[in-house]
């Protein structure tokens, strides 16, 4: 297996489309599977449409559900960092994904996202594993 560790700077956004590189880091490994794991515990992954609006309803979905006020037992940081720490149990930490010649086999609209709305923290690194297969 091989992994390789990807810094992201969100940049404060809430939604950072990592597909790119995902891409990147599968080309020219042949048949197999890939892995995205995001080690922290106010982030998410998910695989999502980017730019036809969804990421935009994804968004708006998570400040309805998970408000930013001081309604959480977890209540270290700013007001509502507790919404942050449930992310990860709603949305999950890793996806995995098939790969054939060398490309992941992301539907038509799929994207690989990082969702974190942790506004106290910008810089995340996300694991990127190769299995051959």
């Amino acid at each position: 297996m091989i992994t390789e560790e990807l810094r992201v700077d969100t940049g404060g956004r809430s939604l950072t489309d990592l597909t790119e590189a995902l891409v990147s880091f599968c080309a020219g490994r042949g048949d197999g599977l890939v892995h995205a794991f995001c080690p922290h515990a106010t982030a998410a992954l998910v695989l999502i449409e980017v730019g036809a609006g969804s990421d935009c309803d994804l968004a708006v979905w998570l400040e309805e559900h998970l408000p930013r006020d001081d309604r959480y037992r977890h209540r270290h940081g700013s007001v509502g960092h507790g919404a942050d720490h449930l992310l990860p149990a709603l949305l999950g930490a890793g996806v995995s994904i098939p790969v054939r010649d060398g490309r992941p086999q992301l539907g038509t609209w799929q994207s690989l996202v990082l969702i974190d709305t942790n506004r106290e923290n910008n810089r995340r690194r996300i694991l990127l594993s190769f299995l051959s297969g």
